[in-house]
Parts: structure tokens; sequence; C-alpha cells
């Protein structure tokens, strides 16, 4: 795949008219994209991901990072293409003329997020919450959403700030534990053998498979970057190579932790821990106290479900202004200007949802939802392919997009049951409340609770 788009003085997007300052740098948007996609998913899934295929952890996230390339080129190529467009939906509703079509697209992105920061409270209440209070996981879970919802009323720029803070924390500590699995081999403690272990009760192709489901979820978050194309400088030169960089700096980590974590811990052991990152740390014994790095992973826990929390009731507030849910929905707080009734709303959908699976359930969940995102957003490329902009762009060969939407499709067919009840009944609340925000009689309902 090559970019068409080498830097044109003038930039089409600078002279449109947008309203929004291009003021991000590509390095700026490296960064941004690189802490959504580094977090709490390789701190809370690891362990479920060596259920599946024993020691060989770092082969799922390998696949998964190819997966997510390929969707990641029909990102780069619609960014570049339309630089004001921003996101999947607004994609969908170019591509298919159709408002239901683009609002169930945002709304699968809307739902994924609640149902991330629920699986991110459990995994919040494990192990790692542990080390200093044993509390049940689920009334943990509760309380813990409840002080996200709490930072998120106060001000995105708070939370904007407490998450700076937090990527770096994240990151130093997977930097820790891969090199806690260089020391260990180091000393003849380790065993590499185990990294190329596979479970014998299990298929090689069908255990790769089903945990490159759960290390999918890992990746995701690089689709978010498509909502500040218009702030971005010279777009079409640097959005695919912030794309393409910053994953492929998170799958070196990812695979680096991954091999880390298998020569310290047998992947029983890891599979049996809901802090598996945690439990390397203490089988390598070098002496880093349990409270030390059990507080970075629950800073990384907590900067994940605090930015998709600030996502999913930003889209809640987006959606309801443009008529899209009830109005209701889109009412402020004074003086803080946040959208508080979105909030709640989310807050008490993701409590509820830590009571109707576990942190694997909701992360195939989450997967579920965004694959519909994805198999939406790499149809939308092949179809605007008639459509001729007269500025260059990134385009990728058609057989990107093409493979691209094979490999959601798979994904979604290896989805079970439960995980289409799940996401199944939350896309069904959704096409409710967008034929009720509709209704003529409830949309005049919420004018008057707005005036």
């Amino acid at each position: 795949m090559s970019d068409h788009g080498t830097a044109v003085e003038g930039d089409p997007a600078e002279a449109d008219g947008t309203r929004l300052r291009r003021a991000v740098s590509g390095r700026l948007l490296f960064l941004f994209i690189l802490g959504d996609v580094l977090g709490a998913g390789i701190y809370a899934l690891i362990g479920v991901i060596a259920g599946e295929v024993g020691g060989a952890v770092w082969v799922p996230l390998l696949v998964a990072l190819g997966l997510a390339l390929l969707t990641a080129t029909s990102y780069a190529e619609l960014v570049t293409k339309y630089p004001q467009a921003g996101g999947s939906a607004v994609f969908a509703e170019r591509a298919f003329r159709s408002p239901l079509v683009s609002f169930l697209v945002g709304f699968c992105m809307l739902a994924a997020g609640v149902t991330s920061a629920a699986g991110l409270s459990l995994a919040f209440a494990g192990d790692y919450l542990g080390v200093f209070l044993d509390v049940p996981a689920v009334p943990a879970a509760v309380v813990f959403l409840l002080l996200v919802g709490l930072l998120n009323a106060r001000g995105i720029q708070e939370s904007v700030r407490a998450n700076v803070v937090m990527t770096v924390v994240e990151l130093s500590g997977l930097v820790v534990v891969v090199v806690l699995g260089a020391l260990v081999l180091g000393r003849g403690d380790g065993d590499a053998g185990r990294v190329l272990e596979f479970p014998p009760d299990v298929s090689v192709a069908s255990g790769v498979l089903a945990a490159a489901l759960l290390a999918y979820y890992s990746f995701v978050g690089f689709e978010t970057s498509a909502n500040v194309a218009e702030e971005v400088r010279d777009v079409r030169r640097v959005y695919p190579r912030a794309l393409f960089g910053a994953l492929l700096v998170a799958g070196l980590v990812y695979v680096l932790v991954g091999l880390a974590a298998s020569v310290v811990l047998a992947p029983d052991d890891l599979a049996a821990s809901s802090g598996p990152l945690l439990a390397v740390v203490q089988a390598a014994d070098v002496g880093i106290p349990d409270e030390v790095f059990s507080l970075v992973a629950l800073v990384a826990v907590a900067n994940g479900a605090l930015l998709t929390m600030i996502m999913a009731s930003r889209l809640v507030f987006g959606m309801a202004e443009q008529r899209l849910l009830p109005r209701t929905l889109g009412r402020v707080l004074p003086g803080r200007r946040t959208p508080w009734v979105a909030i709640v709303l989310t807050t008490l959908v993701a409590m509820g949802l830590t009571l109707v699976g576990d942190l694997g359930d909701l992360a195939n969940a989450v997967v579920l939802l965004l694959l519909l995102v994805f198999l939406s957003t790499n149809t939308a490329v092949l179809v605007l392919r008639r459509d001729r902009v007269e500025h260059e762009h990134f385009r990728a060969p058609v057989v990107v997009p093409v493979l691209a939407i094979g490999s959601c499709l798979l994904l979604l067919w290896q989805q079970e049951a439960q995980t289409w009840l799940l996401a199944g009944a939350e896309l069904v609340v959704g096409v409710l409340l967008y034929l009720l925000a509709r209704a003529p009689w409830w949309s005049d309902r919420g004018e008057a609770a707005r005036g």
C-alpha cells in the first residue's frame, strides 16, 4: 500500500472553513493514538488469553495486531480522503445514506464504550485491588464506576490531565514486566520453551482464533482518532504514519509482554489470576513490592475506564443534540457544563453490566460491537471508491479492505451465542431509543425539559 498524500500546500482541509484549529502535529497524533491503544486490556486479559493458548500468549496478540492493521488501512483512507468527516458513523452516513445505519454504527461505539468500562471495573476489583482491600468484586466495581463518573462530571479538562499522568504510569508498568522477563531468563530461572507450547487438548488454530478475539480488545481505540482529523495539521501525510506507527509500537510492547509473562510464569498460573501481571512480578522475585505494581495496574485500568466513559457520555450527548437520542440526555450541569444526564445514564448502565458477565464475557461483547463498526467502515471504503475527490490521499490496494471485511466476518462467526445475546440486547435498546427520539410527542417533551 502506498501513501499518495504528499504534503500539498494549502491543505484543502485548512481552507475549507473548518471551525476547529489545526493544532495537532504528527508526533502528538502518534502519542494520542498510542495512548488510546496501549491500556488496561493487557493488564487484565493476558491471563484469560493464556487459558486459551497456554504459553504461546504472544501468537494471538500478533494475529490480533495483523487484523487491526487491516482495518486501520480503511480508517487511513477515509480520514485522508475526507479530512473533515471524523468518525465511523459519518463514514457510514456518507456511504450508505441511511440515518438508521449511521445511528447503529454510532450506537455500537457507545455500547462498546460502556461495556468496556464495566469489564474494566471488574478487572479493577480483582487481584490488583485485593493487595490493598479484601472486598467483593461486584460492589467494588460499582463504587469504582461511581468514582469514575464523578471525575467525568467534574470536567473534561480535569479528566484529560489525569489521563496524561495515567498513560505514562501504565506504559511504565508494561516496560517493567518486559525487563523482568529478560532478567529472569538471564539468571536461568525462566522457561523459554513455554512460549511455543500450546495446550495438548486444544487445536492450535481454534485456540489462537479464540484468544485472538480477546487479544483484539487490547488493540481497539485507534478508531477514535478519526474524530480528531479536523484538528491535525497536514492530515493526509501524517495520519497514516501516526496510525500505523502507534499500532506497531503497541503491538511490539504487547508481544514482548506476552513473551515475558510466559517465560516467568506457567500458563495455568497466569490463567488462574485476575491480576496476571502482578503474578508475573511476584514470580520474578526481584524485590518490587506488590503494592507498587498493583497501584500501577490499578492506575492503568482506571485510565482505560475513564477514557471510555468520557467517550461514551460525549457520544450520548452528541447524539441527543442531533436528535438521534432523546433530547433530555443532552442536558448539562450548570457551572461545570458537563453532560450530567449522559454521564449518569452511562454510569448506571455500566454498573448494571457488571452483574451480567465476567471480564471475558464483557470483553468479547466489546469486540463484537466494534467488529460491526469495523465491518461498516471497511465496506464504506469500497462503496466510496466511486466518490472522487480533488486532493490526493492514502489509498490501499482493494484487496486490503476485502481482507479486512473477511477478518471481521471470521471473528464475528467465532463469537458465542451468549455474546450475541448481550450485544444484541444493547442494540435493541438503541433502536428503541432511536424510535423514541423520533416520536413527535417525546421530542416536544425533551424540548420542554431542556428549556
